[in-house]
């Protein structure tokens, strides 16, 4: 099979006239080798993807913006260590300050916009303004961490990033970005999206499956940009793409280019894996600077092997695609005989396995939670065997022996072992030759303390929002504006999680607080990127 029916055949079950799907391009040495369009970019017009199709390439708009203030550093409008508030005077001042390299890099510890949101029950098919996503940000008293000790994706960085370039060029990101990045470039399909009313021309209209089959329009309705919302072709990136092996920005520097690639550091010097909106990594012992991107029905990836001058970019129109793994895959076709190192490739179906009884594997199924990461694995039944559901993940569980499965078919490989009595699992993972064991606990269907203890509402002044916890054939539930009741689920003493999770990402966790008498006061919520919102019970 040629190269190319090997890349085509990636992307047959999007390749049709009555589904979304992707656009791709591969780059070698400066110049597209492959290009090609798989799927619709406008279902009710029947207009094909292809190489003109303009996308919002979400999170990958951040290389973009961090590019915007890397220039005004240059040009000596600011100072990549300066204080946040010299600029934005109306974040809180806390105990430590919060710099610009801090929202950069993810290390500033302020809690993530859309998760904010998310608790706040601001419905995010609403039109929102910059200048609200930044209040909301404000409104926040603490942080997730001290500044420079950790780093956390953080999109609310990038929403202050785009906040500085108004406040110190005098033109918003779209402007400034324009003038000093797309047109050098000839960059002419680009902008940042400001303007959720705007025609754009060759758009492709992002979806999401429907229930019971087919699809449905998802779109952004936002105004706000920076973390993402940048709206490009595959044609404008592989101008981007050149610029970093000739850079004709901010002066022509080349030093430019090994700023904004250099890995950041924490307050004690560790080198992190991200730089200026990009991270290094490597794939078959070759280095690669990437990104990838989701937000309602857009997802891309653009990966680059910069020793070998080669990119892969994909874009999709469909929020199930994983244009990560689709990306990694083609440029595996393409260096397989310039890797040095091998890749860890899934476990196939083929791994040596016995036969259980449907009703030994049905006594697995469940909800199993990490009460460290937050994480939960459901396991069920489908089609006669073990499934398992971890985040955006779907694999198949194989057994191994009665109670040992491995996962097979899945981008990482997992090692599952089962308790003697069912209601633990251990996982093993190998996550660059490091061995890494978690131990899941079953969760209960119902708690040992009074359910009737944790009714009634709270409310977050930081938010301005409210919600309620009632109850409903002996289960908790939780019940914010504009959402439907979610069940609450035990996942410990006076811990609780919703399941399932929002976009199937983040476990939204409850820690219920009590006072010395032993009443419920107040709870704090969590999840990934917002750690201890209090909420008060009123």
């Amino acid at each position: 099979m040629s190269i190319i029916a090997k890349v085509d055949e990636l992307f047959i079950q999007w390749d049709k006239p009555d589904s979304p799907g992707c656009a791709i391009a591969v780059i070698q040495n400066e110049e597209i080798i492959y290009h090609r369009g798989y799927g619709m970019a406008n279902l009710e017009y029947n207009i094909p993807i292809s190489v003109n199709s303009v996308f919002d390439i979400a999170s990958n708009s951040k290389q973009f913006t961090a590019m915007c203030i890397v220039l005004l550093a240059r040009q000596k409008f600011l100072d990549l260590d300066d204080d946040l508030q010299k600029y934005i005077p109306e974040i809180p001042q806390y105990s430590q300050p919060i710099t610009i390299r801090n929202l950069i890099a993810h290390t500033s510890g302020l809690r993530d916009y859309s998760m904010l949101m998310f608790f706040a029950g601001m419905m995010f098919e609403n039109k929102y303004l910059n200048e609200e996503i930044i209040a909301l940000i404000a409104r926040q008293q603490s942080l997730n961490f001290d500044p420079g000790t950790e780093q956390l994706y953080c999109n609310s960085g990038y929403i202050l990033l785009a906040e500085i370039v108004r406040r110190v060029s005098g033109k918003s990101l779209r402007v400034f970005a324009q003038e000093q990045i797309f047109v050098p470039l000839g960059m002419k399909n680009t902008h940042f999206h400001d303007n959720f009313k705007e025609i754009v021309k060759n758009r492709a209209i992002g979806y999401a499956p429907k229930d019971g089959g087919g699809f449905q329009i998802d779109m952004s309705f936002h105004d706000f940009c920076g973390d993402g919302q940048l709206y490009t072709t595959i044609e404008d990136l592989l101008l981007w793409d050149r610029n970093f092996y000739h850079n004709i920005l901010g002066g022509y520097e080349q030093d430019l280019i090994e700023e904004v690639t250099t890995p950041c550091t924490l307050n004690n010097s560790k080198v992190l894996s991200g730089s200026f909106g990009l991270y290094i990594g490597s794939r078959g012992g070759l280095k690669t600077i990437r990104h990838g991107g989701a937000w309602t029905g857009y997802r891309s990836d653009f990966i680059r092997f910069p020793d070998r001058q080669f990119s892969v970019i994909c874009l999709a129109n469909l929020n199930t695609i994983n244009p990560t793994k689709l990306a990694f895959q083609i440029a595996d076709i393409y260096l397989e005989n310039d890797y040095i190192e091998d890749i860890v490739k899934p476990i196939s179906r083929s791994i040596s396995s016995i036969n259980l009884p449907v009703v030994e594997l049905q006594n697995k199924t469940g909800l199993y939670y990490n009460s460290t990461t937050g994480s939960i694995w459901e396991l069920e039944i489908k089609d006669e065997k073990l499934m398992a559901k971890l985040a955006w993940m779907r694999f198949q569980l194989v057994p191994i022996d009665t109670n040992h499965f491995q996962s097979v078919d899945n981008e990482i490989n997992y090692d599952i072992e089962f308790s003697e009595y069912l209601n633990q699992i251990i996982v093993k993972v190998d996550i660059g030759n490091n061995i890494k064991i978690s131990t899941l606990e079953k969760m209960l269907d119902s708690p040992k303390e009074l359910l009737t203890d944790y009714l009634g509402t709270y409310y977050s002044a930081e938010l301005e929002s409210e919600f309620q916890i009632t109850l409903a054939s002996n289960r908790l539930y939780f019940k914010s504006k504009g959402c439907s009741p979610s069940h609450l689920r035990v996942a410990g003493q006076n811990l609780f999680v919703i399941y399932p999770i929002y976009a199937d990402t983040y476990a939204d966790k409850f820690e219920f607080v009590r006072d010395q008498e032993g009443r419920v006061v107040g709870l704090y919520r969590c999840n990934d990127r917002v750690r201890k919102l209090y909420f008060s019970k009123q």
